[in-house]
């Protein structure tokens, strides 16, 4: 048993299952959340590091872990001058794989072992394939990924390849690839990570538990994030939930989700009411580029639980917002991580979120993840010269 006794619960029904059980929708159809029979934890049973430091608060007992967690925060003063905030940058491109999906492989992967399961698969636009197949190789785990044929960062797959992941491209989208894995996963007894599983999320839910903690337990006034397929933007919010009712936070802040304009159902659904997906789904930003997010119910619940918003943007803001990150601050971010901040521009801009306001970017994922973009971008800034030309250097001195 799991030190602390957990169960799955629909959030549509609100119909119970046990937590040995492998399933990863309700008889209803709604999606399941990890629920605890008594959650307790102070702030000194936080020891040790990264995210299995709050054991306490996390559903499995066994562990298979690369050190994952404990990202840096970032406070951007260079930026703040020109933005009229006080910001901060959770840069999880810090994590072993570089991106937050290691937080939830950590957990989903342990889940699997204390199932007795030794195969496992994922759909993937690239980051979950490179962290499930680092994880699965650590524990000696057979990997499945299907991907989008075309539509995948190489510095993402290079790490699926190179740990040994069996992978399979879909003649289609991200949509058609999670379709196929869940008929995969059903027929041949191989357990699913996609953050539809519940349990992965557990494991990503520690990026509000560390933000609060790195800030000495006085929340931002908003937390921004990058929106593709909605598992993060719902984990955070359950993290802060589970602090706020555990005494450890008094009023959660508010969640901004943000999408790319040709991927934008979230944004959508907050906006018109009701969800309806986009069938063919655009953007430079690979890593968000899904126009039928599984976790779509409870990110729209949790935006809308936090008082929050949701806002898109273009690809042009988010490759300048690319830039300027790395140019004023020093952190190199993929295309989908630099969406949070220009998300936050375009909020400060509209007046959604107040000047002087307290606000946390959340990065996703490493700029060497997705590089082909910037080279294309940046090769014509190159100057090639040769040594007896050495002299026009002079001019930019």
């Amino acid at each position: 048993m799991s030190p602390n006794s957990n169960f799955l619960r629909c959030i549509k029904c609100e119909k119970e299952y046990s937590s040995d059980e492998v399933r990863y929708r309700c008889d209803c159809g709604g999606l399941l959340e990890v629920r605890y029979d008594s959650l307790r934890a102070t702030k000194k049973d936080f020891t040790g590091s990264g995210v299995w430091r709050y054991k306490k608060l996390l559903p499995v007992d066994c562990r298979v872990t690369l050190n994952e967690g404990d990202t840096g925060l970032y406070r951007c003063e260079n930026l703040e001058k020109g933005f009229g905030v006080k910001l901060w940058v959770k840069n999880e491109g810090d994590n072993p794989t570089g991106s937050f999906k290691d937080r939830g492989m950590t957990v989903g992967v342990s889940k699997a072992i204390q199932l007795g399961l030794d195969k496992v698969a994922c759909a993937s636009t690239g980051n979950t394939s490179a962290s499930l197949s680092a994880y699965c190789a650590k524990s000696n785990m057979k990997t499945f990924v299907f991907i989008p044929s075309g539509k995948i960062a190489y510095g993402k797959l290079a790490q699926a390849m190179v740990h040994g992941a069996r992978i399979y491209s879909i003649k289609g989208n991200f949509d058609l690839a999670l379709e196929m894995v869940n008929d995969f996963c059903a027929k041949h007894g191989v357990y699913w990570l996609n953050s539809i599983n519940p349990f992965r999320l557990e494991g990503q839910k520690t990026i509000a538990y560390e933000v609060i903690e790195q800030l000495s337990f006085k929340p931002p006034d908003y937390i921004v994030l990058p929106v593709g397929n909605a598992g993060n933007i719902s984990a955070v919010w359950k993290g802060l939930v589970e602090f706020r009712d555990l005494g450890l936070l008094d009023e959660p802040p508010k969640l901004i989700g943000i999408q790319a304009e040709g991927a934008a159902p979230i944004v959508n659904a907050i906006r018109d009411g009701h969800f309806s997906p986009v069938e063919n789904p655009s953007t430079a930003a690979t890593a968000i580029r899904i126009g039928n997010p599984v976790n779509a119910e409870k990110a729209i619940r949790a935006i809308r639980e936090s008082g929050g918003s949701a806002e898109t943007v273009t690809d042009e803001e988010i490759l300048k917002a690319q830039r300027v990150l790395a140019q004023k601050e020093g952190l190199f971010v993929e295309p989908a991580s630099a969406a949070s901040v220009a998300g936050l521009l375009k909020c400060i801009e509209s007046g959604k979120i107040e000047e002087g306001s307290r606000v946390i970017c959340i990065t996703t994922g490493h700029g060497l993840k997705d590089p082909d973009i910037v080279v294309e971008r940046f090769k014509g800034e190159m100057v090639e010269i040769e040594k007896r030309e050495l002299e026009i250097l002079a001019q930019e001195i």
